[in-house]
């Protein structure tokens, strides 16, 4: 569904102004979202079934190779380009706009962070190109932002390391064009002075079909539903020992690097989706007549879109300034919580007004709103817990809790 209007929640704020061609990447995107994306998004939401031709043909627009150079298949585009790609695409459809996000964020940017010479050319063209997905096996059972509980091990046995464990949870990895999923895995443990372990965890590349590795039937979500999520079997994995991604032992360190930029993107979808419940609230608000007059006339329905548009401001605010240190070789990883903290706040606070102001029609899951609400949830909890976020603010602050 879209509407017509001035998009005056959609403008460039004072201090971070877009060149002429991030405005004109932003705007091809709000359209391809607007004309392709947003009338198909409840057909493949309910078929629960990534759409191979929308993913194919923002392939062809360059959007999964926006940040990377030009030598790997890439656009050759700043960081934040790709963040403006996101939110316009998670304004009408989270789903695909976590796609790419977690397409480019999670899947491709570890082996171009980490990677050898010789990854980064086998793996970045096709991914840069959107002819494949990659996923990232972070989280287990016990382990997610607690990465000691990590129970996965990788063995190094005769040049090939043997994989054994589980994943959960685990985006991108078991789609029709899914080629590898990265995974962490204990490569050795060592004893502390104190008696206690430390794991040596480790990044280690698993091409997809690769004997013993599974993709388990695809999860019956609450939301996202047409984003590919799996759990993940790995039974006597056995991948090159040439496949470890970075140095033996920093896989989780490196893997952290990776999550601060990530959350700078997924706060741009978290913005994307409370715009997209701001302007499905204007159009209703406007044109929604009860008893002879737009229930936008009424001042508690305009207070409250009043506050969905200053809640998509400051999102906006903090994701911009988290990209722009990002890009400046600043220091950006309480600012890149703090964006993914207002952000996934204001995104589920906004679907929340924007149901309510629709009424029984926010209910019907047709409506743009109704699949927001489904899927914001998740923007609390993915990539780091709100609980993560302000942990992660604390600690920059100089609390130790």
């Amino acid at each position: 569904m879209t509407m017509q209007m001035d998009r005056p929640a959609d403008t460039e704020v004072a201090g971070f102004e877009l060149t002429d061609e991030q405005r004109r990447l932003r705007d091809e995107v709000r359209d391809f979202a607007d004309t392709v994306v947003a009338p198909a998004a409840y057909e493949y939401d309910t078929k629960r079934s990534l759409p191979y031709d929308i993913i194919a043909e923002m392939g062809r627009m360059g959007l999964f190779g926006l940040p990377f150079p030009v030598e790997y298949g890439g656009q050759g585009k700043d960081y934040l380009s790709l963040c403006l790609a996101v939110e316009q695409l998670g304004r009408v459809d989270q789903s695909i706009g976590v796609t790419l996000e977690a397409g480019v964020g999670l899947g491709a940017m570890p082996i171009f962070r980490s990677g050898s010479e010789e990854q980064k050319q086998q793996w970045l063209p096709m991914l840069a190109k959107g002819e494949a997905l990659a996923g990232f096996g972070l989280t287990e059972a016990e382990a997610g932002s607690d990465a000691s509980g990590t129970k996965t091990t990788a063995v190094l046995r005769d040049g090939e390391w043997v994989i054994n464990g589980t994943k959960q949870f685990i985006t991108n990895s078991g789609s029709e064009i899914t080629r590898l999923v990265t995974i962490t895995a204990v490569t050795g443990e060592e004893r502390r002075a104190d008696g206690s372990i430390k794991k040596e965890l480790s990044a280690i590349i698993v091409p997809s079909g690769t004997p013993g590795f599974v993709a388990e039937p695809v999860y019956d979500k609450v939301g996202w539903h047409t984003s590919d999520t799996h759990p993940l079997t790995l039974t006597d994995v056995h991948v090159p020992a040439k496949n470890l991604l970075g140095e033996r032992g920093r896989g989780y360190a490196n893997f952290v690097q990776t999550l601060d930029e990530g959350r700078v993107a997924f706060a741009a979808l978290c913005t994307g989706a409370a715009q997209g419940c701001l302007e499905e609230a204007i159009r209703y608000a406007k044109s929604r007549n009860v008893f002879g007059r737009p229930i936008g006339s009424n001042q508690h329905i305009a207070f409250k879109i009043a506050r969905m548009q200053a809640r998509v401001h400051t999102a906006r605010l903090a994701y911009y300034d988290a990209a722009f240190k990002l890009m400046a070789g600043r220091p950006f990883k309480m600012e890149a919580s703090i964006a993914k903290l207002v952000g996934s706040e204001a995104a589920m606070d906004n679907a929340r007004d924007a149901t309510q102001i629709f009424g029984g029609y926010g209910f019907m899951n047709e409506n743009p709103v109704a699949r927001h609400y489904r899927d914001s949830k998740i923007l609390e909890i993915g990539e780091g817990t709100s609980e993560v976020q302000m942990l992660v603010i604390s600690r920059a602050l100089g609390f130790s809790a």
